[in-house]
């Protein structure tokens, strides 16, 4: 029989940590160290996307007055493999039209269906292709939304398939003395038109031909670039021609926005 040792008067016994108790404690530690570190690290970086995010969204709205117009509308733009079957296309713009507002710019139906995130400010250009044959209007609509209003609005877009309709096509611009000066409403023939929801900016383009024959049936581009269309706008490529105008005026102002947010090494 053994018996603990006695506790000596006025002595305090230390008491007996086991290893995983150790371990435990070290761990936790440790933890917080490294989200303690990591929490830092993101304050000195500035990496936060939702911030980021906000910064680029609204430097892209204050673009339409700090760009030049050579920068998101430039003279010569290249569609490598934009025409029909992967062809190459080469656009020259032969008008800029003064910036200023909506006013008379949509249809009715058009304007009705922008009117919730309003009309800051419209920039448009009107480009033709290397055989002066075919004329397209590119524009970007600069709007007084927020995110939530414009993904709203593309939403409405997407469900109800409004950027298929004729009834809400773009107009073009034509200016007087050019090939587009024949490019009315009666002569558009296919357009493509997408509700950005990272930046507060519509973006279009509507094509015709450049001898101001008029258009029947015009064809919305994502239906006449595809296989087998045969619609007179389809085999005239005139879908690429909006569609491909369209996509490289995008892509020219998201990288545009980039720029305008990028932070000094």
């Amino acid at each position: 029989m053994s018996f603990a040792e006695p506790e000596l008067s006025g002595a305090r016994t230390r008491p007996r940590v086991g290893p995983r108790t150790v371990a435990a404690a070290t761990c936790l530690v440790l933890g917080l160290g490294l989200i303690g570190g990591a929490a830092a690290g993101s304050r000195l970086s500035g990496d936060d996307g939702d911030d980021a995010a906000r910064t680029a969204y609204t430097a892209a709205g204050a673009l339409w007055h700090s760009v030049p117009v050579d920068q998101l509308f430039p003279p010569t733009v290249q569609g490598d493999g934009a025409g029909p079957g992967g062809a190459d296309r080469t656009w020259t713009r032969i008008a800029v039209a003064p910036d200023g507002g909506c006013a008379h710019a949509f249809d009715p139906l058009l304007a009705r269906a922008l009117a919730p995130v309003g009309c800051r400010r419209l920039l448009r250009a009107t480009y033709t292709d290397a055989t002066q044959s075919h004329v397209t209007t590119v524009g970007l609509l600069f709007t007084k939304a927020d995110p939530a209003a414009m993904s709203a609005l593309a939403a409405r877009f997407r469900d109800e398939r409004l950027d298929r309709r004729p009834d809400l096509m773009p107009r073009p611009y034509a200016a007087p003395g050019t090939a587009a000066a024949g490019f009315g409403d009666r002569q558009r023939a296919s357009w493509t038109l997408s509700v950005l929801t990272d930046a507060p900016v519509v973006a279009y383009a509507v094509s015709g031909w450049a001898d101001g024959r008029t258009v029947d049936e015009p064809q919305p581009a994502a239906d006449a670039v595809r296989d087998g269309a045969a619609t007179a706008p389809a085999q005239a490529g005139l879908g690429n021609e909006a569609k491909g105008l369209a996509d490289r005026v995008e892509r020219r102002l998201r990288k545009t926005i980039g720029t305008a947010t990028e932070k000094p090494a």
